[in-house]
């Protein structure tokens, strides 16, 4: 069972799921590649976040975070983008052993909120600035715990060397940009908590890791909470009608 933080003491694995978007198209792989990621966040469409706010606020004192939505190019001509995740450590007081994107709250010396995002990753998970091409950035998420996230999105060389800061993140693993894309794989789960109707996200996914030996063992990812709706939101953004231009 996992170690959950005080904001949710309960397993979220065990919560039903009530409803599951097959319905709903997946982004196609063409809106992928880095041209097309960088392509409509030049051009935006017009469209809204699906979830801005969680539904349980534990009336801590609001902080301003952001975090680096990495998406690192993996494949031929980059054709099979990855998202770079991480596990937080057990012992953090908030959203302990969670799946999270490499992130935290904005430092006084930051130079915006860009800056907050890339100097995070690099504490985290030792991922160099100088890897990262920031190509835009989605609306604040307002997490349960009263931080108010800005979601960076970079493009990540695949060359990066990552080294995971044992204080913060327990793990660091990759999950196929398409298959977080799909609405298939989004999952939502409601439950009454505490006289309140708790709402969210999950995407699970099945990781497959050798070991040195070169045995293969199936990890689940369970990416449920904000990393969720901040990639539900990801989702909304990408598979929006795109603007059209006035002609002149």
């Amino acid at each position: 069972m996992p170690t959950v933080s005080p904001i949710s003491p309960f397993d979220p694995r065990q919560v039903p799921i009530c409803q599951i978007d097959h319905d709903l198209p997946a982004v196609a792989s063409s809106l992928l590649s880095p041209q097309a990621l960088k392509a409509r966040f030049l051009e935006p469409p017009d469209w809204q976040p699906e979830v801005v706010r969680e539904s349980f606020l534990s009336g801590r004192p609001p902080a301003q975070a952001a975090v680096l939505v990495p998406i690192v190019m993996r494949g031929p001509q980059a054709c099979s983008p990855t998202v770079l995740l991480t596990q937080r450590a057990a012992h953090m007081k908030t959203h302990s052993s969670q799946i999270a994107f490499p992130g935290g709250k904005v430092d006084p010396d930051d130079a915006n909120i860009q800056a907050t995002a890339l100097r995070e990753a690099q504490e985290e998970v030792g991922l160099q600035a100088r890897h990262v091409q920031v190509i835009g950035e989605l609306p604040t998420y307002v997490t349960g715990t009263s931080f108010w996230v800005t979601p960076v999105i970079g493009l990540v060389s695949p060359d990066c060397q990552l080294q995971a800061n044992r204080d913060e993140v327990d793990d660091i693993f990759e999950v196929p940009l398409s298959f977080l894309m799909n609405p298939a794989n989004h999952q939502r789960h409601a439950m009454d908590w505490q006289g309140q109707q708790r709402h969210w996200f999950s995407m699970p996914y099945l990781e497959n890791r050798f070991n040195a030996r070169g045995d293969v063992k199936a990890i689940e990812r369970f990416i449920w909470g904000a990393t969720a709706g901040m990639l539900r939101n990801l989702y909304r953004f990408l598979a929006a009608n795109p603007t059209r231009r006035e002609k002149t």
